[in-house]
């Protein structure tokens, strides 16, 4: 039987000043958000060009909105509506943690429909190359959730080499399962979504990276939830799945009927 891995004591918080802390989940999404933002302002001048370099400089406060604003609304409605309805004020405790990546995906899509409709930028086109930059947010996410210690995976023989003992997890081996997702969501995700992006003929069907990307992220996710421990307070849904599986079938679907719709069309910048 080989031992156990345990898992290393990472502090949470990267630097303090004073009563300031940053800690590393913000730092991930800020990161995620700056490096987005320097790539989609090039993306965007990609053939056929869908938005001007300085367009997507504005879009950017309207992602970091979105990020925020959407995740913390979708993991109060999707995971504990009942509890936020009692605590309301507790909505806006963000630093008590609390975010849903389906929730930040649906606030960024409503910020791109506002933000193209004001600029009269292709919708489909510019989420296009904002769906090139989005797996780079989601792993690095995933690496934050791993180092907090937060949302570790469902028990796990002991001879699987990684097997993991979480310190909130109690003394059950585990998945590291915020690992599986980051290289599964992130890293892979983002190498399929980059090359497609390479191809001119993709590019020029609005809609259809987007899709691409909907459909990856949603079977990652998908299958990462096998080897997740679902949340305490929700446990297995319907028919044995978890909520993170449930909330992916819609963006599978909407990610099938974007590329089956897809057609070439001018950019309009």
């Amino acid at each position: 039987m080989l031992p156990v891995l345990l898992f290393p004591q990472f502090d949470p918080v990267v630097v303090s000043i004073g009563p300031l802390s940053i800690r590393w989940y913000a730092l991930a999404y800020i990161a995620a958000l700056v490096i987005g933002w320097r790539l989609v302002r090039e993306w965007v001048l990609l053939k056929p060009a869908v938005a001007s370099s300085e367009q997507a400089d504005d879009f950017l406060t309207w992602a970091t909105l979105g990020v925020v604003f959407g995740g913390r609304l979708g993991y109060v409605l999707f995971y504990q509506p009942g509890y936020f309805l009692t605590h309301p004020l507790q909505i806006f405790a963000v630093w008590g943690g609390g975010m849903s990546f389906h929730g930040g995906m649906l606030g960024v899509a409503v910020a791109i429909i506002l933000y193209c409709r004001s600029q009269n930028i292709p919708v489909l086109g510019f989420a296009d190359r904002i769906s090139i930059a989005a797996p780079m947010g989601l792993g690095l996410g995933r690496v934050a959730n791993f180092i907090n210690g937060e949302l570790w995976g469902r028990a796990a023989s002991e001879s699987l080499p990684w097997a993991m003992i979480f310190p909130t997890g109690g003394d059950v081996p585990r998945h590291p399962s915020q690992l599986y997702e980051a290289l599964m969501e992130g890293l892979i995700l983002f190498a399929i979504v980059l090359v497609c992006s390479r191809v001119e003929s993709i590019r020029a069907r609005f809609g259809m990276l987007t899709g691409i990307f909907l459909i990856g992220y949603s079977l990652a996710r998908i299958t990462g939830e096998f080897f997740r421990e679902p949340d305490s307070f929700l446990g297995f849904l319907f028919a044995g799945a978890t909520m993170g599986q449930l909330l992916s079938v819609p963006m599978l679907i909407a990610g099938v009927v974007l590329i089956v719709i897809a057609k070439p069309r001018p950019a309009v910048v």
